[in-house]
């Protein structure tokens, strides 16, 4: 795996539900992804019904820190239905087959097909939303603001002019 994979890996698994598995993946997420230590230190010491609440409280509560990527850019529009049809295509386009139970632009299943590709483009197309969860995230005071603060710092530079 490149040396980015590995993060966007670890980063997918630091922002799905924090069930028994991913406490379960703490240490190897700790060694292997080293961007992402503050986090998996805070989730380690925090009791598992604990951070389990916080995540909802974060991540369940509105759209205000959504973790679909589309929401981001189309709101709860027409046009988001063909924004996740995109996504699926981008899927397909690289032999890969969408079969989650979230939707496709769910940040972790995103992050996972970057990890899977080493394809950036679904990112940084998305980058300004990334942003925004980013910021809302460390406005709010959350360890998970750091994660958002890795992804986002990993990411290739915009060049002026060319878009995504």
């Amino acid at each position: 795996m490149p040396s980015y994979a590995v993060l966007y890996q670890a980063a997918a698994l630091c922002l799905t539900y924090p069930d028994d598995d991913f406490r379960a993946r703490l240490p190897l997420l700790r060694e292997a992804a080293p961007q992402l230590r503050e986090f998996v230190d805070h989730a380690a010491l925090t009791p598992p019904q604990e951070l389990a609440a916080h995540y909802v409280r974060v991540f369940d509560s509105k759209n205000r820190h959504s973790l679909y990527l589309s929401w981001w850019q189309d709101g709860d529009t027409r046009r988001r239905g063909m924004s996740l049809v995109r996504f699926k295509e981008v899927y397909r386009a690289a032999g890969l087959e969408f079969t989650g139970e979230e939707l496709p632009d769910f940040l972790p299943a995103v992050l996972e097909f970057t990890a899977r590709t080493g394809s950036t483009d679904l990112l940084t197309e998305h980058r300004d939303g990334l942003e925004q969860l980013r910021s809302r995230l460390t406005g709010c005071g959350t360890p998970y603001a750091s994660v958002l603060d890795a992804v986002c710092a990993a990411l290739p530079t915009a060049h002026p002019g060319v878009r995504p």
